[in-house]
């Protein structure tokens, strides 16, 4: 890693050496989160956007000059390179000059958290980990235990008692050893924690391993890739514990480093009501305090965010916000992304949507402004909720008569 200068402690900034095994800071313990400092102008010499442009690999792994991975692993899933969708009816309907939307939905096990994931897998490798573990509301979890499966790795997932039926199928089709806790996040935050610590397990939880941010920090510099390089006024993204706002703003901080963008664009950070204490911090100018996880968006349902700093610094150093969104308006969100865009949304990546409507309407985002939203998790993730988002189609008996009444009803003929 000659391209890593340190790993900086965000609470003390004392620097540590790049190839430290600790994952946060010694003199801190697990408040003192780390970052990852690069050598910029090392990295200029053999990357820049010609480099990116020649570039054989679509995967994230084509920015690894820009990662804290020593060696990309040779076995892998396909791991970035998903879609930047134009959304024009969308943006019609809202009002807005122009709109995109990243699908992280289309990544192997459905959400960005492939990006982090990946990084795990390659990091645990190359230290002869054999068994990785983290707690997860769901998103975490699948990834891990798809990623884990392909390079030959055993996941240990622990998941809070409300973590959808979607994702437990996938983490049991993976091969993941499941455990459960009758709990919120916190409690299996915490066995995840003890575990770990006990077994000497590869510790995957994305807000205490510094390397991770630097996966999900690809999703940004693919935005920038598809866009030429000409980001929109605002990037919209769902936040939980903190991890991938704070990727983003990495990716921005990156690539202004490297003179590949002139400016950053704004992030706006969306929560849902029921379990928002980043935006609580945030209007208040105070420290994060624990929240209630009252919200059917699991994947953004956390009352302790373990990346408060790092995620309330990404809105405060762009002059970006964050919002408050209802249940309600989530679900609704989710039937607008699937009825006018075709994108099938989980509730948490649906937030976005939600939450830049209601910028909207707070006059926070104006609409001659661009906006890309970071669509970050599919919806066949939590089809309970799916179900709620949308009215149960009615049992038509099999009789012409009854189908066109049907249809003349619906508009359709």
């Amino acid at each position: 890693m000659h391209h890593v200068k340190h790993l900086f402690c965000t609470l003390c900034h004392h620097k540590h050496p790049p190839d430290a095994k600790t994952m946060t800071c010694p003199r801190c313990g697990e408040k003192g989160i780390l970052d990852v400092i690069y050598d910029y102008e090392r990295i200029k010499a053999h990357f820049n956007k010609d480099t990116l442009r020649k570039a054989t690999d679509r995967t994230m792994w084509r920015f690894a000059p820009l990662m804290s991975v020593s060696d990309p692993p040779k076995t892998r899933l396909h791991v970035g390179g998903t879609p930047l969708y134009a959304c024009t009816r969308l943006a019609d309907t809202l009002g807005l000059r122009r709109l995109h939307i990243k699908d992280e939905g289309s990544e192997p096990s459905g959400s960005l958290k492939d990006r982090a994931s990946a990084v795990a897998c390659a990091q645990a490798s190359a230290m002869k980990r054999r068994v990785l573990s983290c707690s997860s509301t769901g998103n975490a979890a699948s990834s891990l235990a798809a990623q884990a499966a392909r390079a030959g790795l055993e996941s240990v997932i622990f998941v809070p008692a409300r973590a959808p039926v979607g994702k437990l199928n996938q983490l049991a089709v993976h091969g993941a050893t499941i455990v459960r806790v009758d709990g919120d996040y916190k409690a299996a935050f915490e066995m995840s924690k003890t575990a770990i610590s006990k077994y000497g397990w590869y510790n995957r939880n994305a807000a205490i391993n510094p390397h991770l941010v630097e996966g999900k920090k690809t999703v940004l510099f693919e935005i920038a890739e598809q866009s030429d390089f000409r980001l929109p006024d605002w990037i919209v993204v769902s936040v939980g514990d903190g991890c991938t706002i704070a990727g983003v703003h990495k990716g921005l901080k990156d690539l202004l480093a490297l003179s590949m963008i002139d400016s950053m664009p704004r992030l706006l950070g969306v929560q849902s009501e029921g379990c928002a204490p980043f935006v609580e911090a945030w209007r208040t100018k105070s420290d994060l305090v624990e929240h209630e996880e009252d919200t059917l968006a699991d994947s953004i349902a956390v009352g302790i965010p373990r990346n408060p700093r790092k995620g309330l610094e990404a809105v405060k150093q762009t002059d970006g916000a964050y919002v408050s969104v209802s249940d309600k308006s989530i679900l609704e969100a989710m039937k607008t992304l699937g009825a006018l865009e075709g994108i099938f949304a989980e509730p948490a990546s649906a937030a976005s949507l939600a939450g830049l409507t209601k910028a909207l309407e707070d006059g926070i985002i104006r609409h001659d402004e661009s906006v890309c939203l970071i669509h970050t998790g599919n919806g066949l993730k939590d089809p309970d909720n799916a179900r709620k988002a949308v009215e149960e189609p009615p049992l038509i008996k099999p009789d012409e008569r009854h189908v066109v009444e049907y249809l003349e009803k619906r508009g359709v003929i």
